[in-house]
C-alpha cells in the first residue's frame, strides 16, 4: 500500500502539469497499469526466483529492513560472503553502515538535493518520506478493503506476506 502512495506521489512529481488524482492512481495500480508492469507480477517474479535460487537472489522487504535493520544487514553480509559475528567491533560496523545507508542520510546528501536523473527527473523526486505505513494517511477505507482483497488474491499460495503497517499486526499473507 505504501508502494501505491509512492507511485502516485512520484508520478505526480514527474508529470509536468499532468496531475494524477489518488483515485486515478488507485485504479491504475489495481489494474496493473504502472511503470514496469503489474506490481504483483513484478514482485512475485523476484519472490519465486529467490525461492528457487536463494544463493543467488536475496529478497528483502523494505518494511522488514526498517523494523530490524541490523539483522537484515547481517543477512545481507552473509549473502555477499562477508559473514558478521556478534562481537562488539562488528556490531559497531553494522550500526555505521545502517546510519550511512539510512533513508534520512541518503536524502540529505548534496548529490541528491541537486541535479536531475538522465530522464530529467530531479534527484529530489526520488525521495519522499521513507516511512512504513504512511498509506494510512491517504487511502480511504474502500481503497484499503479493495487492496487487501487484491493482495490476498495475488499472493495466495506464494508464501509471500506483507505487513500492512507498523501500526497494525495484520499481515496480508498467502494461505
Amino acid at each position: 500500500m505504501d508502494m501505491l502512495i509512492s507511485f502516485w506521489q512520484f508520478r505526480t512529481k514527474v508529470q509536468d502539469g499532468e496531475s494524477l488524482s489518488l483515485d486515478e492512481a488507485f485504479d491504475k495500480f489495481k489494474h496493473g497499469i504502472i511503470v514496469h508492469g503489474p506490481f504483483f507480477d513484478h514482485v512475485l517474479g523476484y519472490w519465486k526466483a529467490s525461492q528457487e535460487n536463494p544463493n543467488k537472489i536475496l529478497f528483502l522487504k523494505y518494511e522488514d529492513l526498517k523494523e530490524d535493520t541490523g539483522s537484515h544487514l547481517k543477512n545481507l553480509a552473509m549473502f555477499l560472503g562477508v559473514p558478521f559475528t556478534d562481537d562488539e567491533e562488528k556490531q559497531g560496523v553494522i550500526e555505521k553502515i545502517a546510519k550511512i545507508c539510512s533513508f534520512e542520510n541518503l536524502k540529505e546528501l548534496e548529490v541528491n538535493k541537486k541535479g536531475a536523473h538522465i530522464s530529467g527527473v530531479p534527484h529530489t523526486g526520488f525521495f519522499r518520506k521513507g516511512e512504513v505505513g504512511d498509506w494510512s494517511n491517504y487511502l480511504t477505507p474502500f481503497m484499503i478493503e479493495c487492496l487487501e482483497k487484491l493482495i490476498q488474491q495475488k499472493l495466495n499460495g506464494s508464501g509471500l506476506t506483507f505487513k500492512l503497517s507498523s501500526k497494525t499486526s495484520n499481515n496480508i499473507a498467502s494461505a
